[in-house]
């Protein structure tokens, strides 16, 4: 066998004992999680010391490019940094397999850090799946590596392996062992965290909402135009958008869960079970909920029914008061289970709009990925200051005192939603056939409602479109145009106006730091 060869082979041998020990590092470290508490598993970990270290900027590039993915694209690509770093360890072993088991304890250490430097950390404990995983990683690639360490050498002159001839039948023993058990401790670790999530599951299934003692009025005839391609005015439980830097969803017990009130300007602190909510006069609304990362035209906007606690009724038997009222604290820092803090106005929770601690979504139980048991929401504002999904703590505070985690990222404390519409139909470089094509969408400006809806064509007028029946000031509207389509290639665009006269800017800006500006359009061909 040629030298290069067996550097070669040598090479490979390293690099599939790294890989085996990350697996079983990874696998292992699983285990002990599902065992103890999934979120301190090392790749859930990382990733969320990852989200909490990107800049906003990357995270808006992120979410703009990836989507509802970039979690998921999030953690391939912790997977792939560590198959990388894994390989270069096996190769190192081969020849200083200590150096190389100590790597695999520095990942350990690495993975312990993260835990333990998550706002929804337990304590100490939190470190020990990585630390676990970690030493039965350096432990498999010390075992692998030493079987490997003779890599094949230059044949001798008789044909037969020289004298470096390596283990082969070991070698390949210890890598079926190690991958077998690994692969055992995973599938183990994935059934303890699904067990983990069952009472949660049971406890959702077997929840029943009551009627709301305020039902949400009845939609208006007209609401819902009938035009193939235009968004529906209640967008389905699973195609709601979902944005947030849950690297897994919490799955939270409603027999366990509670929620506490306190804090500055609450006379009596209060906690509450999810029965005792249910128990209170609830209220049932239509609301549309948008995103701060929403582009100009973007897709993270929906409309759904809520059903909720009146969050203002809560504050006032709590004894706090709106800062326009006397009261002390100016900020609302509603808290997650996973530690995730939102920061609201006050004064705009308990000015009258239907902010609320909601329960249901389109007649059933928050979905978890929307917040189950409880999520809040307030019309008016983008959900990275009101929409705290899984929430567990409400403190009562001062923006002066106290900056909430998109804060502390650079976007804008306070961050009412701007008036914006979009076109749904015709679609981005479509091609409509000449003659009447009817162009539609929605528009929305939550507290203020939608008055007019204009369309123009390439440089020409705008338009008046028509515009669906108003369900009320905090959920969006449809609206559609007839245009009589020219052969040739046309940009559509859509402003739209809101309650008080103010129409749609036309400036261009980012989604940083108080969401995005501009007019949507789209480019189509007529034949």
């Amino acid at each position: 066998m040629s030298s290069f060869r067996s550097k070669l082979v040598r090479a490979a041998l390293g690099a599939l004992a790294g890989l085996l020990a990350a697996f079983t590092a990874l696998a292992v470290a699983e285990l002990v999680a599902g065992a103890m508490r999934p979120a301190a598993g090392p790749v859930t970990a990382v990733g969320g010391a990852v989200i909490d270290r990107t800049p906003a900027a990357v995270k808006d590039f992120a979410i703009r490019t990836f989507g509802e993915n970039d979690k998921t694209v999030l953690q391939l690509g912790i997977l792939a940094a560590l198959a990388l770093f894994a390989v270069g360890l096996g190769v190192l072993a081969l020849s200083h397999r200590r150096a190389g088991a100590a790597g695999v304890l520095l990942f350990g250490i690495a993975g312990a850090a993260a835990a333990l430097s998550r706002p929804d950390s337990t304590g100490a404990g939190d470190a020990l799946p990585s630390i676990a995983g970690a030493v039965a990683g350096a432990l498999a690639l010390y075992v692998l590596a030493s079987r490997a360490a003779s890599a094949p050498a230059p044949d001798g002159a008789d044909g037969q392996a020289g004298p470096g001839a390596w283990d082969r039948r070991g070698f390949l023993t210890a890598a079926g062992v190690t991958a077998v058990a690994a692969a055992s401790a995973g599938a183990l670790g994935r059934y303890l965290t699904g067990r983990q999530g069952q009472g949660a599951v049971a406890s959702r299934e077997g929840l029943v909402l009551p009627e709301p003692a305020s039902p949400a009025p009845a939609v208006p005839a007209g609401v819902r135009l009938k035009v193939p391609g235009i968004t529906a005015f209640t967008t389905p439980n699973s195609d709601f958008y979902r944005v947030d830097t849950a690297l897994t969803v919490p799955k939270v017990d409603a027999g366990t869960w509670r929620l506490r009130i306190h804090g500055e300007g609450v006379a009596r602190p209060r906690t509450y079970t999810l029965d005792q909510l249910l128990a209170r006069p609830l209220v049932e609304r239509d609301i549309t909920l948008t995103c701060v990362s929403n582009e100009v035209g973007g897709p993270y906007v929906g409309n759904a029914r809520w059903l909720g606690v009146p969050l203002a009724g809560l504050l006032e038997e709590a004894g706090v008061r709106p800062p326009s009222k006397g009261g002390r604290a100016d900020q609302l820092v509603a808290r997650s289970v996973d530690g995730m803090t939102l920061g609201s106005p006050v004064e705009d929770l308990m000015d009258g709009r239907d902010a609320m601690l909601a329960v249901g979504m389109n007649g059933e139980p928050l979905p978890f990925d929307h917040g189950f048991p409880v999520r809040m929401l307030v019309p008016g504002l983008y959900g990275y200051v009101s929409a705290c999904k899984w929430i567990e703590d409400i403190e009562l505070t001062t923006f002066d005192a106290y900056d909430p985690y998109w804060v502390r990222r650079k976007w804008a404390r306070r961050a009412p939603i701007k008036t914006q519409a979009r076109i749904d139909t015709p679609k981005p470089f479509a091609r409509p056939a000449a003659g009447t094509v009817t162009v539609a969408g929605v528009a929305w400006a939550q507290r203020r409602g939608i008055t007019r809806v204009q369309i123009r064509v390439d440089e020409g007028p705008w338009q008046d479109a028509d515009l669906a029946a108003q369900a009320g000031v905090d959920t969006w509207r449809q609206w559609s145009y007839r245009w009589n389509a020219t052969p040739g290639g046309h940009h559509l665009t859509v402003r739209a106006t809101d309650g008080t006269g103010q129409v749609q800017t036309e400036r261009r800006t980012r989604t940083i730091p108080d969401g995005a500006s501009g007019l949507h359009g789209v480019f189509v061909t007529v034949p």
